[in-house]
């Protein structure tokens, strides 16, 4: 797939653990987990909002498109 999810780099560099990423934006650990190894199909816009908002940073941080 031609879309890189790099939610783990981020979560590096803020120095935040998944579970605490989880809890801020109100979302079930396993379902970061399937969009933090890139096997989602989708994301709701207000997923990705709240996402940046709590890693204070924008969708291209963690989201990224790399052609094959």
């Amino acid at each position: 797939m031609p879309i890189i999810v790099n939610l783990d780099v981020m979560l590096a560099k803020r120095k935040m653990k998944s579970n605490e990423l989880a809890e801020k934006i109100d979302i079930t650990l396993a379902n970061l987990s399937i969009l933090k190894t890139g096997k989602a199909k989708a994301i709701r816009f207000s997923t990705l909002e709240a996402i940046c908002e709590a890693l204070e940073c924008q969708p291209a941080d963690i989201l990224e498109y790399q052609q094959n």
